[in-house]
This record gives structure tokens, sequence and C-alpha cells, in this order.
């Protein structure tokens, strides 16, 4: 069996952002494009995307009227070459919520639930994509072996566009700034 033979053509040639733009929604779920190549990611587990429902729930809750917090979109990183992530939870503007793409000037955080095959990506590689796009908040969630997350939270320094540590978390989340949140984590 071929590589052609397995995935389509456009998943071997780099996929420009007008193309990108073209294509229906059931055609960009589930696949995010790094430097115009496409990732197809597996479908999140229910715990996942429980876990990822119950942080944007509470993070809509604290954020107020000014900040919509959602899961499951993309977020336009880079045009040339075209880098699109698909956070598990996003914090954007409000008033940027009809505007398409969503790009980093939108968004405040970003928050990825780690996934078996995740790990390295959401650690390491996203971590730097993030930043280097301008993104003031990062938080990674993991399922730590007593079976309660661990949120890890970074925050940006605009001067060197890298994160720093703002904390881990078990159990609970509570976090002042931007918005005051608590989020029970070990409900998911």
């Amino acid at each position: 069996m071929t590589a052609e033979m397995a995935a389509p053509a456009w998943m071997h040639e780099q996929i420009t952002a007008e193309q990108y733009d073209s294509w229906s929604e059931e055609q960009c779920a589930g696949i995010e494009i790094v430097d115009g190549m496409v990732v197809v990611s597996p479908s999140a587990s229910k715990r996942h995307n429980r876990l990822a429902r119950i942080l944007a729930n509470a993070l809509e809750a604290a954020a107020g009227p000014d900040w919509n917090a959602d899961t499951d979109f993309d977020v336009r990183l880079q045009d040339v070459p075209l880098t699109n992530r698909r956070p598990d939870v996003v914090v954007y503007r409000a008033d940027t919520i009809d505007i398409t793409p969503t790009r980093p000037e939108h968004v405040l955080l970003v928050v990825e639930v780690v996934s078996p095959g995740s790990e390295t990506t959401d650690r390491i590689v996203k971590t730097d994509q993030y930043a280097k796009a301008g993104i003031a908040f990062y938080w990674r969630v993991e399922q730590a072996a007593t079976g309660v997350p661990l949120a890890y939270t970074y925050v940006l320094d605009p001067a060197t566009r890298t994160y720093r540590d703002g904390g881990v978390f078990t159990g609970v989340v509570k976090v002042a700034a931007p918005f005051a949140v608590e989020v029970d984590l070990s409900t998911a």
C-alpha cells in the first residue's frame, strides 16, 4: 500500500491559507495545519472532552462580557507558511466572535488538554508556537497518577516572546489575573 492509497493527495502537499479557507468546516474538523502541512488529530476521549468543557464553562463564567471561552475552533498563528492550531479551549475577545480566522491578537488564553500521543507537541511545540504568536497565557492540563488533572500555567514575557511558569495546580485551579477563575478539576 502506498502513501497515496492511505491518505488523499492534499495531505502530502503544502496548503495555503487561501486553500484552507475554501474548505468546509467538516474538512477542517480534527486537523491542524503546521507549516503548511496537514496534521490529523485522533478523536479525543470522553474524559478529554469533558475536561475541556468544564474548563471552558468556568473560564466563560469568570471572564465577564468582554471575553468568550469556547472549544474546538482554529486559531490562525501565521499565514505563511500556514499554521492553524485547534486548542482544546480558547478565551478570546467577545467583539471578535464573527471575525474569521481567529488570530493571536484576539486571544487571551489557550488551553491544551494532553492526550496520549500529544505529550511532546503540547509540552514543547505548541508552547513555543503560542508564545511566538504572542498569546498572553497558555495552560497545559495533564492527567496525574492520582486521576486528578494537573494544570500547568504559563504567562508570556512580551519582550522575549517566551513563557514563564505561572504555577502548577492540582484539584482546583485558582487564578486571579487577568480575571478571577476557580476550576474544580477533581470532577473531570
